[in-house]
């Protein structure tokens, strides 16, 4: 919960501090199940603590710092959940987010130190996320579910013909809902294993297996093929150097017909909402960290796509996503 604290004159560090371990307080009630726990109403300290197979002095002190953070309140009956709390955090939906970044944060930036130093990732974020099987399934659950809240208004934006190819899209969540919106629709989408697993089970449940080919492997080094009217990747520069898109590109665009379109989903550098600038600060040190890219300026994107033969840009700025918008290009014809 957001602390608030009167101005004073004492370190400028002291409240991020208390900030910062009032989120890992809070991580650590998430892992034990302690929100979970409470969602059927208050409990004592040691009831809490037989709940959750805990030692009840610990718990009793989670608890009250829980309490100070406002995560928890002192109710008639014991410890309880606020009205937030149970709101955000005693189920499975947005405790899954916090449930990631928390590992994030307090596991990987471990070597953040290293990696500014050298200018070089100290660590490969995807072969972290798959020695985590737990937190993978969490990564993918944040994009599937990213995902059900934009394609909607992609489909309202993004410019369709006959042929679609989608670039990182394991889940297939922005495929299967361009071809259910175009029935004359087919596409190709291109993504690791562990990604299009998902997304298999997910076309098959939409009955779509015969309009979305699922092609397992790295989309810098395969034949992508060539001929199709639309190119996505969504969420895929920000993970990269400059270098690295500026190659992609090139290939995205041999891929995509004269008068064709790619298509890409990125966070704002800067947004005019105070939380989502931060964010994307804070993001954007994460990809650098774990993968060498950042979160781009569009203009810097833009200029990329130029000089991969897109001249014509525009930029959507998402309602169902503040924060995010999609830039698309268009191929000369």
């Amino acid at each position: 919960m957001p602390l608030t604290l009167p101005p004073g004159e004492g370190p400028p560090s002291f409240p991020d501090l208390l900030t910062t371990a009032g989120y890992r307080a809070m991580a650590a009630a998430l892992r034990l199940g302690a929100f979970a726990a409470l969602a059927g109403g208050p409990l004592s300290g040691p009831d809490l603590a037989a709940a959750l197979g805990t030692d009840p002095r610990g718990t009793g002190l989670l608890a009250d710092a829980l309490v100070a953070f406002g995560y928890l309140e002192h109710a008639e009956d014991g410890y309880a959940n606020t009205a937030m709390t149970t709101k955000w955090l005693s189920g499975n939906g947005y405790s899954q987010v916090d449930r990631f970044w928390s590992t994030v944060l307090f596991e990987s930036w471990d070597g953040l130190e290293e990696s500014v130093r050298t200018g070089r990732p100290a660590l490969d974020f995807y072969r972290w996320l798959a020695e985590r099987p737990e937190t993978l399934a969490r990564f993918q659950g944040m994009l599937s579910g990213m995902a059900d809240t934009i394609v909607p208004e992609a489909v309202e934006v993004v410019p369709v013909g006959g042929r679609l190819l989608d670039l990182g899209g394991g889940h297939g969540k922005y495929a299967i809902g361009l071809c259910a919106a175009h029935p004359g629709l087919r596409a190709t989408v291109v993504d690791l294993p562990d990604a299009l697993a998902v997304g298999g089970r997910a076309v098959a449940d939409a009955g779509l297996t015969d309009r979305i080919t699922l092609r397992e492997g790295d989309y810098d080094e395969i034949d992508l093929g060539a001929g199709y009217d639309t190119a996505l990747l969504f969420n895929v520069v920000h993970g990269r150097t400059a270098e690295a898109n500026r190659a992609l590109l090139a290939r995205v665009a041999a891929a995509v017909r004269p008068g064709g379109a790619v298509v890409l989903l990125e966070q704002d550098e800067h947004s005019t909402d105070p939380a989502s600038d931060v964010f994307a600060r804070v993001f954007s040190l994460n990809l650098f960290h774990g993968q060498g890219g950042q979160v781009y300026a569009a203009e810097e994107v833009r200029t990329w796509l130029a000089g991969a033969g897109f001249p014509d840009t525009t930029t959507h700025p998402l309602r169902s996503a503040p924060g995010q918008s999609l830039i698309i290009g268009r191929k000369s014809p």
